[in-house]
């Protein structure tokens, strides 16, 4: 009688993803946010987005084998457009204002208001939209702080708490306004830029 039998271990094989840097990726992704924005993120099926980028749903899957992968994927892209326009706004020659003007545009909201949606059902959004938002509200403080220095103390304003003002505000009025609301808003506004007319120098 011969000895126990030995098995060998399993072997577990990981599935294949797509490279980050194919265009057939980047054309899923862009697809998605058109979904995203036309019709909502309940939309964004691999189904859905594979008639959009005209590719078999297949690919989808290849590229991004959950949804979150995508869903994920498109947040980090309107991320980092986000960043370079807060980069921008940051380095001009007058930031705090070119900031306040960022976070009032209203050319963003629609894709914005879907991530927050699917941050309420989605754990691996809510994380990345938190960690985003944490590190990017630090990047302005610390600008806010340089620049300001005492005119913050002066007003018993903390560069953090300027920074959220700023967000929190111009998200809201953008917010509202594609919601048909608009009372506030003007004195919202007003009150804001003469926050700013009183810690900055006038506006050239």
């Amino acid at each position: 009688m011969g000895g126990p039998a030995i098995y060998a271990p399993a072997m577990v094989q990981k599935r294949r993803v797509g490279a980050e840097s194919s265009e057939t990726r980047a054309r899923i992704v862009e697809a998605t946010e058109q979904v995203i924005r036309d019709e909502g993120y309940a939309a964004a099926s691999s189904r859905r987005v594979a008639l959009r980028a005209e590719l078999p749903p297949s690919l989808v899957h290849y590229y991004f084998p959950t949804t979150d992968d995508l869903l994920l994927a498109v947040f980090r892209r309107g991320a980092e457009q986000s960043d370079a326009m807060i980069e921008a706004a940051l380095t001009s020659a007058d930031p705090v204002r070119a900031l306040w003007r960022f976070f009032s545009d209203p050319s963003r909201n629609a894709l914005a208001m879907e991530f927050v949606a699917m941050a309420n059902h989605r754990k691996a959004i809510r994380a990345e939209i938190a960690r985003h938002s944490e590190a990017m509200r630090d990047r302005q403080a610390q600008l806010m702080e340089q620049l300001l220095g005492d005119r913050l103390a002066d007003h018993k304003v903390t560069a953090a708490g300027l920074s959220l003002l700023l967000a929190a505000v111009g998200r809201t009025l953008v917010m509202e306004a594609d919601m048909g609301v608009a009372s506030g808003h003007a004195d919202a506004r007003a009150s804001v830029e003469a926050l700013l007319d009183e810690l900055l120098p006038p506006e050239k």
